[in-house]
């Protein structure tokens, strides 16, 4: 399978010169199976949403959003998805469920007086649906949904497995102290984070914060960087990707970070917008 990185930012787009290299639109990330050339699974809809657009180079856009939750940086794209908002797009999107209809749910941010439309007013054939934990078929991938913890609303991580066997697990908001402060006193290796990473040939995770950072802002319901890196080993995956970078953290920082795991226990990078990651089947 392919990822295309098309947001990696958390909490709020972050504009400058000083973002240009890691990117700073929020959360999307577009996947696609190794048969097809455009991906039809998009997990979250963050400003990054856009970029998919230009990805598909003028065509509409046929497959399913799938949002891990409901916070504004995984779903203000939506209205502003050129290739989804036209009369031949046919667009599904995926939500926690939460005991209200999906539509209304998204409806809550996305409808005046805060917004000028509703999500059913977007162009096409758009279709609202709600997931519960377990495993399920979209757009050609195997996918586990389990809720991790994360403040402010019900929130999925997700594993996707492709035919081929290849695996991605994706925990882009996650609060692990919440659970407990476990091994480093970074939150606990929980046995949901654990089976949704274990193994996987890529994680892509919260790094919002460093270790030094958490204390003060923990309350907010993400993780640290050490913490990600402690997870992914402890799960045995092959590769980490830090994710949902903090909206002031600039290159340069995030360059210091990435240069402070060199002597990880696998390789560590962090994700920058615009990029395209091969995620390879583990051989033997």
């Amino acid at each position: 399978m392919r990822l295309f990185v098309c947001g990696a930012r958390g909490s709020t787009p972050a504009p400058g010169p000083e973002f240009v290299r890691y990117g700073g639109h929020t959360s999307c990330v577009a996947v696609a199976t190794d048969d097809d050339e455009r991906p039809r699974l998009v997990l979250d809809a963050g400003t990054g949403l856009q970029r998919l657009s230009r990805l598909l180079d003028g065509e509409a856009f046929r497959g399913t959003i799938l949002l891990g939750h409901l916070h504004w940086d995984h779903t203000h794209g939506i209205p502003f998805f050129a290739a989804g908002d036209r009369r031949d797009s046919e667009v599904t999107v995926i939500l926690p469920g939460q005991g209200s209809e999906p539509a209304e749910l998204l409806g809550r941010a996305i409808s005046p007086p805060h917004f000028p439309i509703r999500p059913e007013e977007l162009e096409g054939a758009w279709r609202f649906e709600s997931l519960e934990a377990g495993e399920t078929q979209i757009e050609g991938f195997s996918v586990l949904a389990l809720d991790i913890p994360h403040k402010g609303g019900r929130t999925f991580g997700f594993r996707v497995t492709d035919r081929a066997g290849a695996t991605l697990a994706y925990l882009s908001d996650h609060g692990p102290l919440a659970v407990g402060p476990g091994p480093a006193g970074l939150g606990e290796h929980h046995e949901a984070a654990r089976t949704l990473a274990s193994g996987v040939d890529l994680l892509v995770h919260d790094a919002q914060h460093t270790a030094a950072e958490l204390p003060a802002k923990a309350h907010y319901g993400h993780s640290a960087v050490d913490y990600a890196v402690g997870l992914a080993q402890d799960s045995g995956a092959r590769r980490l990707v830090l994710f949902h970078h903090d909206p002031p953290r600039t290159d340069d920082e995030l360059d210091a970070i990435v240069a402070e795991q060199r002597r990880a226990p696998l390789p560590v990078i962090a994700a920058v917008e615009g990029v395209v990651i091969e995620v390879l089947a583990r051989r033997g």
